[in-house]
């Protein structure tokens, strides 16, 4: 373990945040490192369990408890505290195709499942595996890994999100090669469209694809599988392919929304903002927040993102409407847990944002149809001429399944535990079979269709995944 002692003598320091009011400015990433020997003591903290249930990634009550990549969290954190983070590295990319992302945006159920935590402050996990994959960018030793072989077999890839990615990634260093086919205009997804600049920078998506690039795998943009031609070509010409689309489908808003312009849904409004601030292109105006008040309905990462573009796009002003009563979040203190954009709200406002146990009942509109306002289930109305709403997910689109074939419930049918769907040689991964969930499993998703893959494909398979 690291420092035998550690977890008593040290406590959890989290990564510093730019204050509220200076990052509302921008679009930049607003977490600052901490200094390497306040990071190994963060390191150090670490127990080192008998039975690490940090990285059991077991649901237990329909509740994950741990990394559902099984990160091998005592082993880093312990080259963390012994300044080994070279071997941290190797430790971290053993289960981990991409720390850079989970360890901005993952809600760490490691640390929830984390035994320090039980009788004080969780160890810092989630920091200290961003802290080894960005060291070991800045320092050189994330290097580039082509196979020593190619066995001839080709593969294609739809959709390039986190499990797409992992799919391909694990696929291509087996020595397969792989194309990835993305219908939009940057590869990515979620990753790039839907989740915005200040959590995960469009450039650290940008390095990790490149480096992808450079190993062997191939993207292609612009290309939409749901296009039966489409879909019949990859069939022709790839040996397997695995749907990695994810669950585009929004879960309906309850209420009529017919010929009102203004109203959007979360990931939508997100992937507005950022064609407009990443990309340079222009987006509808109503689509914007700048000038105007916001009414976003939900809660949850997506929900608190959409608060917090608003504010950096410039809206008079923005208030969430969360469904449940606030008692039901309260934390075992009895306290209201805040995030990121509810702290900026309230640097900005002066009051928190959030509205509990209130629902949108109806719109108000202008007679050209634009948004002006919200009717609650209080029976007040709110001046709104920007309705995001972030509710969630049904399924997947239906246009992609149709164009292969496969078929589909909410998400795609697959066999139980497996990735194979009902047609020959057609896999699916990721939110598109498990239905939304966070990045980390989808990650986990796409690793383990990649080793069914590989040993559908070659009889045998030496890839590790399983979720």
């Amino acid at each position: 373990m690291g420092k035998i002692t550690g977890f008593l003598e040290y406590l959890r320091k989290d990564d510093p945040q730019r204050p509220p009011l200076e990052r509302v400015g921008n679009w930049d990433e607003f977490h600052i490192p901490l200094s390497d020997g306040a990071r190994a003591q963060q390191g150090g903290r670490c127990m080192n369990c008998g039975v690490p249930y940090c990285q059991a990634g077991m649901i237990y009550e329909g509740k994950v408890f741990g990394c559902p990549l099984h990160n091998l969290i005592p082993e880093w954190n312990d080259m963390i505290w012994s300044g080994n983070r070279g071997h941290a590295l190797s430790r971290l990319l053993k289960t981990n195709n991409f720390p850079e992302f989970t360890g901005r945006v993952c809600p760490a159920p490691c640390e929830q499942a984390c035994i320090c935590g039980q009788y004080g402050s969780a160890v810092a996990i989630r920091d200290n595996e961003l802290c080894i994959i960005e060291d070991a960018f800045s320092s050189g030793r994330v290097k580039r890994r082509r196979p020593p072989q190619w066995s001839g077999k080709k593969i294609a890839v739809v959709g390039s999100g986190p499990a797409g990615l992992a799919a391909a990634d694990q696929l291509n260093h087996r020595g397969h090669s792989v194309t990835v086919i993305e219908r939009e205009a940057h590869p990515g997804g979620l990753l790039t469209y839907g989740i915005p600049g200040m959590k995960l920078p469009k450039s650290v998506v940008k390095r990790r694809i490149d480096l992808m690039t450079d190993e062997g795998v191939s993207f292609v943009t612009g290309v939409d599988a749901a296009q039966p031609k489409t879909a019949m070509r990859l069939m022709d010409e790839y040996d397997a392919v695995i749907l990695c689309c994810g669950a585009e489908r929004p879960r309906p808003m309850d209420f009529d929304t017919k010929g009102v312009t203004g109203v959007y849904y979360g990931t939508e409004y997100l992937k507005s903002a950022v064609e407009q601030q990443v990309f340079g292109m222009e987006i509808a105006p109503a689509s914007s927040a700048k000038g105007r008040d916001v009414v976003v309905i939900g809660t949850g990462d997506t929900a608190s993102d959409c608060v917090a573009t608003a504010l950096r796009q410039g809206c008079n002003s923005v208030t969430q409407l969360v469904r449940r009563p606030r008692k039901d979040y309260l934390d075992v203190n009895g306290n209201l847990p805040t995030d990121y954009a509810h702290e900026e709200a309230v640097a900005i406002s002066g009051a928190d944002p959030r509205r509990f146990g209130v629902q949108v009942q109806s719109l108000a509109t202008g007679e050209d149809g634009a948004l002006t306002g919200v009717v609650t289930t209080e029976g007040d109305t709110l001046p709104c001429q920007l309705l995001v709403g972030a509710t969630g997910f049904s399924g997947c689109a239906e246009n992609v399944c149709k164009a292969f074939g496969v078929e589909k419930d909410k998400t795609v049918l697959t066999e139980k535990g497996r990735f194979c769907t009902n047609v020959e040689k057609v896999f699916a991964a990721g939110d598109m079979r498990r239905g939304a969930s966070l990045v980390v499993w989808a990650i986990a998703e796409g690793r383990a269709a990649a080793a069914e893959v590989d040993r559908f494909l070659i009889g045998y398979t030496n890839l590790v995944g399983n979720v």
